[in-house]
């Protein structure tokens, strides 16, 4: 339970300290947001919890087909801010929209036998 607990305390600090290093400099708390860092921090978990390399390497993979419909959200939002949108009608939208890319890529990943 104890180990449940550091993870999640060292996870969350991570949030918290990127969010108040974007308060002050938006290029450097999205330099730290766009590390891969709860990727990188689950792969260490998965790491120490399984003691496998091929879990994190399959993990990994599997990411990379992910990365695109990502993008989806970080240009809905600018634009429907840009249009007038309310901040969470825009934020809303934009999840929305990158819910049904990852769904899209998950339709034609399996289309084409790549499971995950």
């Amino acid at each position: 339970m104890t180990y449940y607990i550091l993870k999640l305390i060292i996870t969350a600090l991570l949030i918290v300290i990127i969010s108040e290093v974007a308060k002050k400099s938006s290029l450097l708390g999205a330099i730290l947001a766009a590390i891969p860092l709860v990727s990188i921090l689950a792969m260490t978990w998965m790491y120490i919890d399984t003691n496998s390399s091929e879990k994190a390497v399959e993990f990994s993979n599997t990411i990379i087909w992910l990365i695109a419909p990502t993008m989806t959200l970080f240009l809905a939002f600018p634009i429907l801010i840009k249009q007038g949108f309310n901040f969470y009608i825009s934020l809303g939208i934009s999840i929305f929209l990158t819910v049904l890319a990852y769904y899209t890529v998950i339709l034609i990943l399996n289309r084409f036998g790549m499971r995950g």
